[in-house]
């Protein structure tokens, strides 16, 4: 895809770098207590226990999680537009630059799709470092988006790319071509996660703070290997209901 793939190497932490990898963050840092649910997800999620869990699921699972999709991506487009509207208005009279962020993540079966979001960062944000995970504290985050990302209001843009089918609201976050090269490399079964539809939340993201180190993905690859094992409509159920209650208190702060 022309043009969204920034031809400079990706820095990440923990690899090809001078910066060692980081364990889990410190309480500090956002760190959640985790209930014994979380730590069974973690210890018992294997990739040999989600390929059969993959290969065994009905067409008509795949049909209902579909149609839950469709359903909470067009109730949360019909419900958010109002903030939708202030939000892009703000962005455009507080720099004069474009109102969304596109950007190129890996999706299912591996299929490069343009990913959208409000953007809450500077329009030159990668030009002297090229691909770079957020940080706490990010130089690079606008005034607004200081506001948007904590509640997540900057992921709204995501329902349409579930309407179009390249996302789910429910799944392991897409990430980045240039990072997933380097985490493919460095982490076992880190290609399973792309054996389903990426989400605009997951297991991942309620349970474990926002990462920015290999040693990180590593951790969280840990709770998408327990969703693919697990998935059905009443985790999706209750995976949204979790994510908007640590929105709700702005628990997401980079």
């Amino acid at each position: 895809m022309p043009g969204l793939m920034p031809s400079p190497a990706p820095r990440i932490d923990g690899v090809g770098s001078a910066v060692p990898a980081a364990t889990a963050p410190a309480a500090g840092d956002g760190a959640r207590t985790y209930s014994r649910r979380d730590r069974i997800a973690r210890t018992h999620a294997e990739p040999a226990r989600v390929m059969p869990a993959l290969f065994n699921r009905s067409r008509a699972s795949a049909a209902i999680k579909r149609t839950l999709d469709l359903i909470a991506a067009s109730v949360l487009l019909v419900l958010t537009a109002p903030l939708s509207v202030l939000v892009a208005v703000w962005i455009k009279v507080h720099d004069g630059g474009p109102v969304l962020f596109r950007q190129a993540r890996v999706g299912r079966n591996g299929t490069v799709f343009v990913l959208r979001k409000f953007r809450s960062m500077r329009v030159d944000a990668e030009a002297s470092t090229g691909p770079v995970w957020a940080q706490a504290d990010d130089p690079r985050v606008t005034a607004i988006g200081r506001w948007m990302r904590p509640l997540g209001i900057d992921e709204i843009p995501q329902v349409w790319n579930v309407l179009r089918g390249e996302m789910s609201f429910v799944g392991p976050r897409p990430e980045r071509p240039e990072f997933v090269r380097t985490l493919e490399a460095a982490i076992p079964g880190y290609r399973l996660r792309h054996a389903v539809r990426p989400g605009i939340t997951g297991w991942a993201q309620v349970n474990f703070p926002y990462g920015a180190t290999v040693e990180h993905a590593r951790r969280k690859l840990e709770y998408d290997l327990y969703y693919l094992e697990h998935a059905g409509v009443r985790m999706d159920l209750a995976i949204m209901l979790r994510t908007g209650r640590l929105a709700l208190s702005g628990w997401r702060s980079r």
